[in-house]
């Protein structure tokens, strides 16, 4: 008898999933736009936003930048100056940072840090590098 009244139980709640009306989730009717259509959202490694050291100036104080472009020289201490397309930048990197490894002013560099605005001009406080 129990097993009846769960197999008519089960039938019920079955009979109300399919006939319930559709509402959410994804529509699939249309197609997507091509990715160069796409003004905002996700695209995947390809489209990744680049930040300029244009850019990173203008970001607050304490902001973490990325950035890709050349050491072009070297200051003295731990000052040295970074360059990318769009301009110049002095930054401060540790030798522990440097971690061993001799970097030359023609070897394309990523370089992660903390924006520092409270100098005059700003300054890059460097906490990692990549060749």
């Amino acid at each position: 008898m129990k097993k009846l009244l769960l197999l008519g139980y089960c039938f019920l709640m079955m009979q109300n999933g399919y006939a319930a009306e559709e509402a959410g989730g994804l529509k699939s009717d249309a197609a997507p736009p091509p990715p160069h259509k796409i003004e905002d959202g996700y695209r995947g490694t390809e489209d990744e936003h680049v930040m300029t050291v244009k850019f990173a100036k203008t970001m607050h104080d304490g902001a973490t930048i990325s950035l890709r472009g050349n050491l072009i020289k070297h200051l003295g201490d731990d000052r040295y100056v970074f360059r990318d397309k769009t301009d110049r930048i002095e930054a401060i990197i540790p030798a522990a940072v440097f971690d061993g490894r001799e970097v030359q002013p023609d070897q394309l560099l990523s370089i992660n840090g903390s924006l520092d605005k409270k100098m005059t001009p700003p300054i890059l406080r460097v906490d990692r590098l990549q060749k």
